[in-house]
């Protein structure tokens, strides 16, 4: 079992940066209970709803008081309590922090937002690329040249959201077994992003981040560290930051007996892509792999997500998993002892909503009642 088995979650529902932070609590073995709001659906329609795995889900009227109780009544069983409503949406339902903080007073309640819980952009909408806008993280990512690139929504939905949420969960219950209570978490997905650009203010304070967008060492300037294009048309990553890396490079490629420039010499990269891509358009990628394979020359072929899990390394180490009809990314990290159980798909009532209630200390009778007037399905 995983290392948060135990672990009691009520998420309530919402769309991808919570539900992926709970995945995640879900993955290491915590017991995550999701309410969905009576005639509707908290999660993404598959296959999105992968992000969905591992829960027991119920419907819940909270428009009514008896609804609203039974959240409370859950929370008095729960460890952590994560929703990702706008602020003060909770509040007006009647399930904010002072509430369930009230009928339990060492929960960890989890605050996903975009903007987060104050300032002047607060209370107004956002995705994924407007957070990053503002973090700093859009601006240099991009070719030389050209307009900034949005990376799919990875950086703040995901690594700046739903990550952070699961690490100050983790964090806040670990500090819980110091205090013995609970505390809010304020997760930002804005703030998450703007953390992630922690090395890049480190490399400008030092001079080493100056240029525009698409011209530095680590965003697709230098020669060494770029995506190169194979005869089929597919590419190969190069990476190679190190000169003994770099050396090991240009003899794979055949380059080394070359009057080549010194690999940092910026003016000279854009030469230096040329040499180097004509070299790789001879072959297809499937060669270059081959011919780089058990080599620390830092080349390695750019596979599409839906290519990864046939790669002998992950398929070696497990790294993809079915869940379901659906492959997807294995839960991580990996622990010694503790070791995650295979993810379930996620229940949409197809177990007993009843005796899932009954096992967070519902009675029976409550239970009965509230699903026989519709107001938990």
């Amino acid at each position: 079992m995983g290392p948060l088995t135990g672990v009691k979650v009520v998420e309530m529902a919402g769309l991808a940066p919570a539900p992926f932070g709970c995945m995640i609590l879900a993955d290491m073995g915590a017991d995550v209970l999701r309410i969905d709001r009576n005639g509707s659906h908290g999660g993404l329609a598959p296959p999105a709803g992968v992000l969905d795995r591992g829960r027991r889900t119920i419907a819940v009227d909270l428009k009514s008081a008896p609804g609203v109780q039974v959240v409370h009544d859950l929370v008095a069983k729960a460890d952590v309590f994560v929703e990702g409503f706008r602020p003060g949406v909770a509040e007006r339902l009647g399930i904010g922090p002072q509430p369930l903080r009230d009928v339990n007073p060492k929960l960890v309640y989890g605050r996903m937002t975009g903007w987060g819980q104050d300032g002047p952009l607060a209370p107004r909408a956002g995705h994924d690329i407007n957070y990053i806008a503002l973090a700093g993280a859009l601006e240099p990512i991009g070719r030389a040249g050209q307009r900034p690139h949005a990376p799919q929504n990875l950086l703040a939905d995901f690594a700046g959201g739903g990550l952070m949420l699961a690490l100050g969960v983790v964090s806040a219950l670990y500090e819980r077994e110091l205090s013995g209570q609970g505390q809010v978490i304020d997760v930002a997905m804005v703030d998450g992003a703007s953390l992630l650009t922690t090395f890049l203010h480190g490399m400008h304070a030092n001079g080493l981040w100056d240029g525009q967008r698409g011209t530095n060492a680590l965003d697709g300037g230098a020669s060494f560290y770029d995506t190169y294009e194979t005869s089929d048309g597919k590419f190969m990553a190069v990476g190679c930051v190190e000169p003994q890396f770099y050396a090991k490079m240009l003899e794979t490629l055949g380059l080394n007996d070359l009057p080549l420039p010194h690999q940092l010499d910026a003016s000279a990269w854009a030469a230096m892509k040329k040499v180097i891509g004509d070299v790789f358009a001879q072959k297809s990628r499937a060669e270059w792999t081959e011919i780089f394979a058990g080599s620390d020359a830092c080349v390695s072929p750019v596979l599409s997500p839906w290519e990864a899990h046939e790669h002998p390394h992950n398929r070696a180490r497990g790294a993809f998993i079915e869940v379901g009809d659906t492959l997807q990314p294995a839960p991580a990290p990996r622990f010694s002892r503790t070791v995650s159980k295979h993810p379930v798909p996620v229940d949409h009532g197809g177990r007993d909503v009843a005796e899932s209630l009954m096992a967070w200390g519902l009675s029976q009778d409550n239970v009965v009642g509230l699903t026989s007037s519709g107001v938990v399905r």
